[in-house]
């Protein structure tokens, strides 16, 4: 099972995040990735850094990181523009970049209606998705956000990986019985046990929010 972590992208600039990155890079985590909201769930009056640019420049720094927004949302751009800023990514980052990708839900809807970009209905949102995921899984591997049943259907349908947040070990153990799942969320109250059954439940990957303790994940894998 792979590590991963959520860099602190909800700052006026990108130094903590990019130090973050470092952290990570020190201490043998596989992948860094990062937020895709145009301010932090809730709170309109706080900033939030944009994915691509932020991990385009952490990929130069640290070669064998993996990277990836967590999750780039269709219907912020077009389908075209949204392939095309993961194809630059992997420009910079040839073979590490994983293209996460989402439909969003009523809670970002806001986010879409403040900036005028509209927020579409649950088909047509997965009609996005399957269009850029169809256009990204021969060149890198595509994970798809797991929603409602259709949504996860649709990543069994494409055969991508299906993303959870926040859900249960056994949860995750369900979705990997159909083909591979992984999973991310909030640093839970025990982290070691919270990994041993992560891994138990064949998650692929285990991504953490920026309060982790990087030192932390580093012990867990030492000790397995």
């Amino acid at each position: 099972m792979k590590l991963g972590v959520l860099l602190p992208t909800f700052r006026e600039g990108a130094r903590d995040a990019l130090e973050f990155a470092r952290e990570a890079a020190d201490s043998g985590v596989d992948g860094v990735f990062a937020y895709d909201h145009l301010w932090p769930m809730g709170s309109p009056q706080r900033p939030s850094l944009a994915p691509f640019p932020l991990l385009a420049s952490v990929a130069r720094r640290h070669e064998h990181l993996w990277v990836g927004p967590l999750v780039a949302r269709v219907g912020l751009v077009s389908s075209k523009h949204l392939i095309e800023e993961f194809e630059t990514l992997a420009s910079w980052a040839p073979g590490r970049v994983i293209a996460a990708l989402g439909t969003g839900d009523r809670l970002s809807a806001q986010e879409n209606i403040a900036y005028g970009l509209g927020f579409q209905d649950a088909d047509e949102r997965r009609g996005l998705l399957r269009e850029t995921a169809t256009a990204l899984r021969a060149r890198m591997p595509v994970w798809i956000g797991a929603g409602a049943e259709a949504t996860n259907a649709l990543a069994r349908e494409l055969g991508v990986e299906i993303n959870v947040w926040d859900a249960t070990p056994m949860r995750v153990a369900q979705l990997s019985e159909s083909g591979p799942a992984n999973w991310a969320g909030p640093v839970p109250d025990d982290l070691f046990g919270t990994l041993d059954a992560l891994y138990e439940a064949h998650a692929t990957w285990a991504i953490f929010s920026p309060q982790v303790e990087i030192a932390r994940l580093r012990a867990w894998r030492d000790a397995r």
